[in-house]
């Protein structure tokens, strides 16, 4: 028996040495760490439970009999962070490339399934070559795999996808089913077709970084929710979020004990929002003075600027924030942010966090390009989304709610538990300008003095539709509150709304626009 046990030791030791120093120095030279190191710094210290180490490939011809190392190029197991159970799978470049034949898919869909049976929330480290063309179908077969899991655990366990290589072809549809990617600059990238393909088939040069970087999946394709430049703050990061989430449907979010008081009077809040409804201000700022500690964090930060989407926690407790950002384009609703406020929604509502929204919209962002982009249909996605969601739902109306926009952002007519404004609101089919324009056209037309007339005119709708208790006095607006009364009042309608249940029409399930 002991010699069997030393050799076991042998081998485990083997197989935590990984293929070679070699290897392992290219893997170092591109600026990358191993895929151990990766998971040390994702885990707990200490807590990793490694499942199947010893699984090989069983595959057979070009030159893959005579090369079986263990693990097959992807460590899978289960380990804890802040204490709490979290599964992980991580390719290792230095092994085939990362790339996945029959016996590397086959540890990914155990973990898989083994998370969704735990009730665990799910991390891919990812920093593989694709498909290992070797193995020819069997590999393609492996990605069904894994997209059909990724699919049956979506709302139901969290799914987090890390990039920390290469994800290219189908590989990359993966992540995108995930609930949240990170990427790494430089160093990841992500794309359907490499350079080479589009040079060949359009005849446009780009480098790999230009296709699928980071950067570009941050800011143009919002594929990516976050990007940070190395790989140990990205993980630091992945464990933050972690923090935020509960471990599945379940359950709740951790909540924490707060040392912020519940009822902080935020009186810098009136002096953050200006009066002036054409004035910018920045929207981070006010949700920094309501939320505990001024922390958030803020998912897809660079990609649809004109609206906020972040986790938060007030008095201890999760919550989602959307929030119109008047900084960029006025704080308009569009195509990329409808989809993007949509998603969050969606994920808030799948994970029971409640939502928080926060109004200064002047409407949808008019154009021939966003009307042929579909700005229809983007834009019922996220009212698709706020009515669907049996969360607790609160708005608050910072300064100006108008048209369709003010309806699609969790309005009262739609389903907010609560509604509340503050002094300065203006909710109204659209500004007071445009609204004398088409009202009152003839009188306009006719008068002796046209601006003068036109003037009178605006003054004298805002006075009768458009003051701030209007839509108060007709049961739209729950209450109108003292900006610095914010934090407090809110954290007491969520702890009131914290048993809300809600049912749903029984349904296999909706048919959102897409």
């Amino acid at each position: 028996m002991r010699s069997h046990v030393e050799e076991l030791a042998g081998i485990r030791e083997s197989v935590l040495a990984g293929p070679g120093e070699k290897a392992t120095a290219a893997q170092k030279a591109k600026g990358k760490l191993t895929v151990r190191e990766r998971i040390g710094l994702l885990l707990d210290e200490g807590s990793f439970q490694e499942v199947e180490p010893l699984r090989r490939h069983r595959a057979t011809g070009f030159g893959l009999e005579a090369k079986k190392p263990y693990t097959d190029g992807v460590v899978t197991g289960w380990g804890t962070v802040e204490g709490r159970t979290v599964f992980v799978y991580a390719h290792d470049f230095r092994i085939f490339g990362g790339a996945l034949g029959e016996a590397h898919a086959a540890k990914i869909h155990k973990i898989m399934d083994m998370a969704l049976a735990a009730g665990a929330p799910l991390v891919s480290l990812n920093d593989g070559a694709g498909a290992r063309i070797q193995e020819g179908v069997t590999a393609l077969a492996g990605y069904g795999g894994i997209f059909r899991r990724n699919t049956a655990a979506s709302g139901v366990i969290p799914q987090i996808s890390v990039m920390l290589g290469p994800c290219a072809g189908g590989a990359a549809y993966s992540p995108a089913l995930t609930d949240f990617v990170f990427m790494v600059r430089e160093t990841s990238q992500m794309f359907i077709t490499g350079p080479d393909v589009v040079k060949a088939v359009t005849g446009e040069e780009i480098t790999q970084n230009g296709l699928g970087g980071a950067d570009v999946h941050a800011e143009t394709s919002g594929v990516c929710h976050f990007a940070y430049d190395d790989e140990e703050t990205c993980l630091e990061e992945v464990r933050y979020l972690l923090s935020l989430l509960p471990r599945n449907n379940r359950e709740t979010p951790p909540a924490v004990p707060c040392d912020d008081p519940a009822d902080r009077v935020c009186e810098s809040l009136a002096d953050l929002v200006p009066v002036d409804g054409n004035r910018p201000y920045d929207m981070a700022k006010v949700i920094e003075e309501i939320v505990d500690d001024g922390e958030y964090l803020e998912v897809h930060q660079r990609w649809a600027r004109n609206i906020i989407c972040a986790l938060a926690r007030l008095d201890g407790q999760v919550v989602g924030i959307v929030a119109n950002q008047p900084q960029s384009l006025a704080g308009v609703l569009d195509i990329e942010a409808s989809e993007k406020a949509a998603r969050f929604v969606q994920l808030c509502d799948a994970f029971s966090i409640p939502i928080v929204t926060l109004l200064d919209v002047p409407g949808f962002l008019p154009g021939v390009g966003q009307e042929h982009g579909g700005i229809i249909r983007h834009g019922a996605k996220l009212l698709y989304a706020y009515c669907d969601a049996t969360v607790p739902r609160i708005s608050l109306i910072l300064r100006k709610a108008y048209g369709g926009a003010y309806i699609v952002m969790d309005s009262q007519s739609i389903g907010a538990d609560l509604t509340y404004a503050w002094p300065t609101n203006e909710i109204a089919v659209m500004g007071a300008e445009g609204a004398a324009n088409v009202i009152f056209r003839r009188q306009i037309a006719e008068a002796d003095d046209p601006e003068a007339k036109r003037a009178e005119l605006v003054k004298e709708y805002k006075a009768e539709l458009m003051h701030p208790y209007y839509a108060a006095e007709r049961g739209l607006v729950d209450d109108v509150i003292d900006p610095a009364d914010t934090r407090r009042v809110l954290i007491g309608a969520l702890a009131m709304l914290r048993t809300k249940h809600a049912e749903r029409p029984a349904r296999k399930h909706g048919n959102p626009p897409q």
